[in-house]
């Protein structure tokens, strides 16, 4: 009888080191829609899990104060504005959004950490 050129798979193999590798997920693949979902939730525990930081709020207001100097400046926002009065704006938004964003942050959080104790019960 011709013997066969294809090699038996074996369930485990050695690595350099001389330890055994398991091989992966033997179960049916998920679907699409389904790792992407995992991948959304792990992202989303990941990111509500943080607390809240200065710094955090601080990049917040600064990106939106840079925004206001923007919109300031090509006059979509108070029309006629020197570069000074816009930076004097983005100054006074930035020391008003840092305080504000940090707040926002803060409820959010412990909103999700209640929600989570709440899932656990």
């Amino acid at each position: 009888m011709a013997q066969t050129k294809r090699k038996r798979r074996t369930k485990h193999r050695g690595n350099a080191a001389g330890s055994i590798e398991v091989r992966g997920r033997t179960g049916r693949k998920p679907t699409a829609a389904e790792s992407k979902q995992s991948l959304r939730d792990e992202a989303r525990q990941r990111r509500m899990s943080k607390p809240p930081t200065w710094n955090s709020a601080a990049l917040k207001a600064g990106a939106m104060a840079v925004l206001l100097f923007i919109l300031t400046q090509i006059g979509i926002l108070g029309g006629d504005t020197s570069p000074s009065q816009g930076i004097i704006l983005a100054a006074m938004a930035m020391l008003i959004y840092t305080p504000l964003a940090y707040m926002t942050d803060r409820w959010v959080y412990n909103k999700n950490l209640a929600r989570a104790a709440k899932q656990k019960r």
